[in-house]
């Protein structure tokens, strides 16, 4: 097959759902010969953050002159962004060529899309000798596929309630899904987590003496103007540039720094520099992402990411703001408008390119309700165009709400995207395959 075939059989697993649960993909991969067991792994669990974060020390290790790759979902514009050696997506003959290999190996197992994909990409990374894998959850994380692999480290990005029809509707179990991923006697990193949650992390690590090292407490950071100063578990960093724009970064950037440290104690062969160059150097599109046009990116698909975003545009002193927004249909409409409703003169409510949305007329009410005008468009190309033509030469557009929304109209704005220059880290030398 070649790989849009490929690819199209991939998706085809999407019928059987989500399928929380370790059974298929550990007999999934000891069929492909456990590719996991030769992997030195990290793996990031989170509710916001967790993808920043493992890029970010992803790009770290790369600097370190490591073989590193990188495992994350969803993608922007092509499946091959999920899987990355040194910064460069994986080939897509390579896609089709690992799909057909495994495809016989898993058809009478009901696999779904994400435990095949998570088997491919560790088969992958075997195959390409990677040295280390940043290997982040795709959600929750007790259940989640990615937890078959025996982790050196584990990071643990701000936890907030999402997905509460599969992790629960209290911060209590969504942490202890996520603390899922804890192995007994392997150190654990948390950024900074709201009461409940921290409470449930503290008592996991307690049960399967897992050293803990928590933001806030064993390491911090201080923005200061456009750079930031960390302090860390054996080291000061100061005048840091971060390659990620928003405070709220920080906290993700440093909790990969503390990471590098910890890999460091345990022998790993990480410089300073390489800690200054990976968190300059680091790029993850479709977060806060600033185009030519005035035009902002955010995949805010929650109500903490919405929160976080409003903290921005609040700071920066960002309003009469024109948001193009979807959501998809599982998302609290009510609670990720309201925080950034007060920013926004216009809204442009759609469907984000996803088998179920928000209807956008519930959107456009709930906007109308706070004072904002708003427009209903079926389609996100015909929202862009008419924030385009309504909007002021110095108003921002905004598009938020969905990664799907927010793909859809980045490559809109970039014409034709396969793989957007934005994902290749600086220490890309080579050819993934």
């Amino acid at each position: 097959m070649g790989y849009q075939a490929s690819l199209d059989y991939l998706y085809s697993l999407q019928r059987f759902g989500i399928k929380l649960g370790l059974e298929n993909t550990a007999l999934l991969l000891k069929r492909l010969g456990n590719p996991q067991d030769a992997l030195r792994i990290v793996h990031v669990a989170g509710t916001n953050g967790k993808g920043s974060t493992a890029s970010a020390l992803a790009s770290i290790l790369c600097q370190a002159g490591l073989r590193t790759g990188l495992y994350t979902s969803p993608h922007l514009h092509s499946f091959t962004e999920r899987i990355q050696i040194n910064g460069k997506p994986i080939e897509e003959q390579s896609v089709a060529v690992l799909i057909e290999e495994i495809k016989p190996v898993a058809e009478d197992l009901g696999t779904t899309f994400f435990e095949f994909a998570t088997a491919l990409a560790l088969l992958s990374f075997q195959r390409n000798g990677v040295e280390w894998v940043v290997l982040e959850v795709g959600m929750g994380g007790r259940l989640d596929a990615t937890n078959i692999v025996s982790p050196e480290l584990v990071l643990l990005s701000p936890i907030s309630l999402d997905h509460a029809e599969h992790l629960g509707d209290s911060l209590a179990a969504v942490a202890g899904e996520k603390a899922g991923i804890f192995k007994q006697q392997v150190p654990v990193l948390s950024a900074r987590q709201p009461e409940a949650a921290a409470r449930v992390v503290e008592k996991k690590a307690l049960t399967l003496e897992a050293p803990l090292f928590r933001s806030g407490t064993d390491f911090t950071w201080r923005a200061s103007a456009d750079r930031f100063n960390y302090h860390g578990l054996d080291r000061t960093l100061s005048d840091l540039t971060p390659g990620l724009t928003g405070t709220h970064q920080l906290e993700n950037l440093s909790l990969a720094l503390a990471a590098a440290e910890l890999l460091k104690r345990s022998g790993v062969k990480i410089s300073t520099s390489a800690m200054r160059e990976g968190i300059a150097q680091v790029v993850w599109p479709g977060r806060l992402e600033w185009l030519s046009g005035h035009v902002l990116l955010d995949g805010a698909h929650n109500p903490a990411g919405a929160e976080v975003l409003g903290a921005y545009l609040k700071t920066k002193s960002l309003d009469g703001i024109h948001w193009i927004v979807g959501l998809k249909a599982d998302k609290d409409s009510e609670k990720i408008l309201t925080p950034l409703l007060p920013f926004t003169k216009q809204l442009y409510a759609c469907k984000p390119p996803v088998e179920a949305a928000v209807s956008p007329h519930s959107l456009a009410a709930l906007a109308r309700k706070a004072g904002v005008s708003a427009e209903v468009f079926e389609l996100p190309q015909q929202a862009l165009a008419a924030a385009q033509n309504t909007r002021k030469a110095e108003e921002l557009i905004l598009v938020a709400g969905s990664l799907f929304l927010v793909a859809e109209i980045r490559e809109q704005l970039f014409s034709t995207v396969a793989h957007p220059d934005g994902l290749k880290n600086a220490c890309w030398t080579g050819t993934a395959t």
